[in-house]
């Protein structure tokens, strides 16, 4: 039976934003989750919590034989290793993992939704997953990614963000 493709949104913006969101992808990998897709970097105005800085946020598609529980636990490890500690609901982080979306899964427990709940109302999340996967789509709202991005209303400013390898010197 193929494995189902699975969608985690990455964000950070604490500490050096680009340099995290790289060292979580082999974390992640070492720990089961293997990445087959990537987007570019997005910064991204914080939306919702305290007044913080800017986010650097990313998309990425995976394949994992881990079951979605499981696969949350690995996302919460990773974010712990890399600095996260949860003071301040919606505050600062070092690391944010979100499991956006695992195939066609629909599910709610207190620990797990799926897909994502507020998938469909937030640009930094839309914009990484659209250019990773347009066509992929939401469960319960049968829209591509693309789609959903297009009737978002959330206003919030996602600009592409040149990683430092890429920059003049």
């Amino acid at each position: 039976m193929p494995r189902p493709s699975v969608y985690l949104g990455l964000g950070s913006n604490v500490g050096d934003r680009e340099r995290i969101l790289d060292d979580a992808l082999p974390l992640l990998g070492a720990r089961g989750f293997r990445v087959t897709g990537r987007s570019s970097l997005y910064a991204t105005e914080p939306v919702g919590g305290p007044p913080q800085d800017w986010f650097l946020n990313a998309a990425v598609r995976g394949e994992t034989d881990l079951e979605p529980d499981d696969l949350l636990k690995v996302c919460l490890a990773t974010e712990r290793d890399l600095g996260r500690e949860r003071r301040v609901k919606n505050g600062p982080r070092t690391l944010d993992v979100d499991l956006l979306l695992y195939g066609d899964l629909v599910r709610q427990t207190p620990e797990l939704t799926l897909p994502h709940p507020r998938l469909q109302d937030r640009l930094f999340v839309l914009i990484p997953l659209a250019e990773v996967a347009p066509d992929v789509r939401h469960p319960l709202l049968g829209l591509t990614a693309a789609e959903m991005r297009g009737r978002c209303s959330d206003t919030s400013s996602v600009v592409p963000h040149l990683p430092r390898r890429n920059r003049a010197r």
